[in-house]
């Protein structure tokens, strides 16, 4: 088994194809003369990602790699292509073009196989040749993902239709049914009515204390139903007017989160809570926890904002 380097060097003229461009004067093979023979000129016919083609109709491979990278096998004596079920694995970020080295000279001449199976790729019209022989599946795909690298830097990054009728073309994402409750709950959101989503999650939560999702459901419809009824303007206009009145700029803080100023609602409610009676620490101690669980724990800003909260606490 033989493998060659995977470099930019590798798309510079390693292996002149230039003859193949010329297939218009290329005779086509006589029928019969070899599996996967085409008609010259003619396109390649397709199966799921794979297709045949020889050295007439090489030229329109040529033409698809400019779009996705191809991989090319060539197999006889014998040996039949193989490589179709890994390739089929990677939903169209290849083609695969399988030719029969014994009836396909100057692709094998072009390629320089000496031995079935051989395997190259062909990237943006240049060939890259890959390796010889028979290769265990991981490896394959380590050579697969070098190719994927290779491409990505020379800008050839499509991606192939799924065939119809093709196990990918058919395949939806299959969405997850809700639990009940929180089913309940989406549907109240749905139809404005906050207090029964409210009611749902807090269902749940009893159900269930360690339901991350109904906490952080429980927190979110609980924001909507504090700003239902409410405009931006008497929000504002009321923190504005009252800057040390906790009550206001708890109400500003929850307009800031809806609009998605996370920050701005934190650094509001840190800044205020030095200045704050017992009772205002508390309720602002319990919304910033709400706030925590809307925007969950891997957000950054609630990392930093958790760290501030501590210090001021203790």
């Amino acid at each position: 088994m033989t493998n060659a380097p995977l470099n930019a060097a590798s798309l510079r003229g390693a292996v002149d194809l230039s003859s193949l461009v010329r297939q218009h004067n290329t005779p086509a093979p006589a029928a019969g003369e070899g599996a996967g023979a085409t008609t010259a000129g003619e396109a390649p016919q397709p199966s799921g990602f794979a297709t045949s083609a020889n050295d007439a109709s090489f030229t329109q491979v040529l033409e698809l790699s400019n779009t996705v990278p191809v991989i090319v096998e060539f197999y006889g004596q014998g040996i039949e292509p193989a490589l179709e079920p890994t390739i089929a694995q990677y939903k169209g970020r290849f083609a695969l073009v399988v030719v029969d080295a014994t009836s396909n000279p100057q692709l094998v001449q072009a390629f320089q196989v000496q031995e079935v199976p051989t395997v190259a790729a062909v990237i943006g019209g240049r060939p890259v040749q890959l390796f010889s022989g028979i290769m265990p599946e991981n490896d394959l795909k380590e050579v697969l993902e070098q190719v994927l690298q290779l491409a990505a830097e020379n800008k050839v990054t499509g991606t192939l239709p799924a065939p119809e009728g093709s196990d990918a073309a058919e395949e939806e994402p299959v969405e997850e049914p809700l639990p009940p409750l929180h089913q309940e709950a989406f549907d109240a959101i749905s139809a404005g009515d906050y207090p029964a989503a409210i009611a749902a999650y807090q269902s749940a939560i009893t159900q269930n204390p360690r339901d991350q999702q109904a906490v952080a459901g429980l927190a979110q419809v609980s924001l909507l139903l504090r700003l239902d009824g409410h405009t931006v303007d008497s929000v504002r206009s009321a923190a504005a007017q009252e800057p040390l009145n906790v009550d206001a700029q708890l109400a500003v803080a929850d307009l800031d989160v809806s609009g998605g100023h996370l920050g701005d609602a934190f650094d509001r409610l840190l800044e205020l809570f030095p200045s704050a009676d017992a009772d205002g620490k508390g309720a602002i101690r319990t919304r910033m926890l709400d706030y925590f669980e809307i925007a969950g724990a891997e957000d950054p800003r609630v990392a930093d904002a958790r760290r501030r909260l501590t210090l001021l606490l203790y």
